[in-house]
């Protein structure tokens, strides 16, 4: 076995071994386990049984991670986007968009992301899109993945009488318990340890317990639940309307460009990185990741991405694909685990919403502060998704912004004529907006 691993994932060429990468696999696996409690839980929040999310997000985190592994040698582990969720769940479903024509936009995202993928193409799309809107889209669903947090802790609630957000009820349990849970992430997180996310998320649990918050199940394994009304759940044709254009690139550009910055940021700390630093065989890993997306959408799975959790692994030496085979197991093993999922509370979840949200600000730093026609359409996505509530909103808003300030510059030129087209459409899908209500 130990020779047949060594020949499969070239161990000793990448000076490595079964047993470093397999506490390579624990790690990365340790570190993003989280998503097992957060992602049904966010789905479930837009209609979809939690059994059924829980099993949809496992068998394609599994899938996709196998299908890294073993065609690019990489240790990159997959799983859906904590981003991709709040836009499928909480947006799209939540304001009464079918499943089907929800799932239809993630698969022509993913459909888009392949074309480039296996076309090529990849540079002409990091030139197309401005560097303010690459920065702020994810920066917006950031921070409405953490104001979700915070109106699922509680802590955060409508007042109807002042139209606006104020503080809930502070001395309540479940705010309580969730400010427990983000102290303990922060904590954990500055100390570095590892898993600090999940432990945080467990650790409130068992709070919750004898406080009446949560209660153990009767059998902590059980058999995968089904996947009815979740599988081939597709309406590629309504998910065409143009009105829909700004969710598809919400999903689109993050996946795109999130996906490029952690296959480089985490390939330079394994050391892939050519002279130039560029990835050797970069290609496979987005046929990959553009892949996971399309066939994840098939089974109503929100955006399938590269988790930057997968570095974990690289510090702790994973250097091939075995090391995201063994995570693949690792969330194969919670398959039957799903009693222990479905216990934790929206309290213990919350808290990671609100601290992997405001983690995604950091990028604004790449913003140029010092040309209005950058920062200001950066403002506006940011501003627009948390004050609508809308990411789609956030990136209509930015792009129409963009083309305006370089049409009034007389800096037209600097951009591809897409762009201009773009906005157009964006201005177009306000006024059906607006005409819906």
């Amino acid at each position: 076995m130990l020779n047949l691993l060594n020949r499969l994932f070239k161990l000793p060429e990448n000076g490595t071994n079964v047993r470093t990468e397999l506490i390579a696999g624990l790690t990365t696996f340790a570190t993003m386990v989280y998503i097992v409690a957060v992602i049904p839980g966010m789905l479930s929040k837009g209609g979809l049984p939690f059994s059924a999310a829980l099993t949809v997000t496992l068998v394609m985190t599994v899938l996709t991670t196998l299908a890294m592994g073993l065609y690019t040698n990489r240790p990159f582990v997959l799983g859906p986007g904590l981003g991709s969720a709040a836009i499928f769940s909480y947006t799209l479903l939540g304001d009464g968009v079918p499943l089907s024509i929800a799932s239809g936009i993630v698969f022509i995202s993913g459909v888009l992301f392949m074309l480039v993928s296996f076309l090529g193409i990849r540079d002409f799309i990091v030139r197309v899109i401005p560097q303010s809107v690459k920065v702020s889209v994810g920066v917006g669903i950031g921070l409405f993945i953490a104001l979700l947090g915070f109106k699922q802790a509680g802590i955060v609630v409508a007042n109807a009488k002042k139209n606006v957000l104020v503080f809930g009820d502070l001395n309540a349990m479940g705010p309580m318990l969730a400010m427990v849970g983000l102290f303990l992430i922060m904590l954990f997180t500055a100390r570095r340890v590892k898993g600090g996310i999940i432990l945080a998320i467990l650790l409130v649990t068992a709070i919750g317990i004898p406080l009446g918050v949560t209660k153990v199940p009767e059998s902590l394994f059980a058999m995968p639940g089904s996947m009815d009304g979740m599988v081939f759940e597709l309406d590629i044709m309504g998910a065409l309307d143009v009105k829909y254009l700004p969710f598809l690139l919400a999903f689109f550009i993050p996946d795109f460009f999130s996906t490029l910055g952690t296959l480089l940021g985490v390939g330079g700390r394994a050391g892939y990185l050519d002279d130039k630093g560029n990835l050797p065989g970069i290609e496979k890993n987005f046929h990959v990741d553009s892949s996971a997306t399309t066939f994840g959408a098939l089974f109503s799975c929100p955006v399938l991405t590269t988790y930057l959790e997968s570095s974990a692994g690289v510090e702790a030496g994973g250097r091939t694909g075995l090391t995201a085979v063994v995570a693949a197991l690792g969330f194969a093993l919670m398959l039957f685990l799903s009693p222990l999922a479905s216990m934790i509370p929206t309290v213990a979840t919350a808290p990671a919403l609100i601290f992997i949200g405001i983690s995604m600000m950091a990028s604004m730093k790449k913003v140029n502060y010092d040309d209005i026609t950058e920062y200001l359409p950066a403002f506006f996505c940011v501003a627009m998704t948390i004050f609508s509530f809308n990411s789609g909103n956030g990136i209509a808003a930015a792009m129409v912004v963009y083309a305006f300030l370089k049409l009034a510059t007389g800096r037209w030129r600097e951009d591809h004529w897409s762009v201009y087209a773009i906005a157009v459409a964006m201005i177009y899908y306000f006024h059906v907006v607006a005409s819906a209500h």
